[in-house]
């Protein structure tokens, strides 16, 4: 088992790729340092639905550095420098849910939102989709809980508990449902 302060501490110090608008690569940051700051920088968020297109969601572990509690998408990450996004959504769905997905990029989204603590995500996101099932074996250090929810039931839910769901979860939800659920067509259709 993982050692829940040196995951938050190697979590928070890992490096980050600053972009400009156009996701243009403008440099580097420390993570933390990209989030008390509110630099922009390039993220990835994985969406895994079941055959029954419920989307598997996860609550954060108590002991992240932000956002500990809350109920977020399947997986949410950023890229290391020079690391392919695709690469990088791969590597996080394992770490955080123990398990491999064939993901596919299907659209961006661009966001800003000040969290807890204090700091501030401004992400350019790469939103990866996939198909699972079976059984996660998810890292406690990284993920407390994990449910399955339709994108109608979550959008529900999301308007009348916001407060449970991530920032960046709310967005999505309340500004790209629309795309989400395209996502998912596509996803239905290879």
């Amino acid at each position: 088992m993982t050692n829940p302060g040196r995951q938050a501490q190697n979590d928070a110090a890992e490096r980050v790729i600053c972009v400009d608008e156009a996701d243009h690569i403008i440099g580097e940051a420390g993570k933390l340092d990209a989030h008390e700051r509110g630099l922009l920088h390039r993220a990835f968020s994985v969406f895994l639905f079941d055959d029954q297109n419920r989307l598997l969601l996860q609550m954060r572990a108590l002991t992240k550095y932000h956002s500990g509690g809350l109920w977020a998408n399947s997986c949410c990450g950023h890229p290391r420098p020079d690391e392919p996004i695709i690469q990088a959504a791969v590597r996080r769905t394992r770490e955080e849910l123990g398990l491999a997905a064939d993901l596919h990029e299907g659209f961006r989204f661009r966001y800003r939102a000040n969290l807890d603590n204090g700091l501030i995500e401004n992400e350019l996101v790469h939103m990866m989709f996939g198909r699972f099932s079976g059984a996660a074996a998810p890292e406690p250090a990284e993920v407390a809980s994990l449910r399955w929810m339709s994108l109608d039931a979550l959008a529900k839910d999301v308007a009348t508990t916001p407060s449970i769901y991530a920032p960046w979860l709310r967005l999505y939800v309340e500004n790209g449902l629309e795309d989400l659920s395209s996502a998912l067509a596509a996803l239905e259709a290879t």
